[in-house]
């Protein structure tokens, strides 16, 4: 297992109804231990890189109208 924690910031957020809409499209990805989000577009979050690529990860944000932006481990 490798946990891996970061803090991305998730253009698009504007929003209660986004912030739940990013939880929504994050909920059915294998692997993530811990998400929190917050109207400023910032999510924190940990996740098993061994069940679920940060690449994957950064493409459900995406699907879901979302633009991650930038991250800072």
């Amino acid at each position: 297992m490798a946990i891996r924690s970061e803090t991305i910031q998730v253009g698009g957020v504007r929003c209660e109804q986004c912030v739940m809409r990013l939880g929504a499209a994050l909920e059915p990805l294998e692997g993530i231990e811990s998400a929190n989000a917050n109207l400023l577009g910032r999510l924190d979050i940990s996740w098993d890189e061994t069940r679920l690529p940060r690449d994957q990860l950064l493409a459900a944000i995406s699907r879901a109208g979302f633009q991650p932006e930038a991250a800072r481990e």
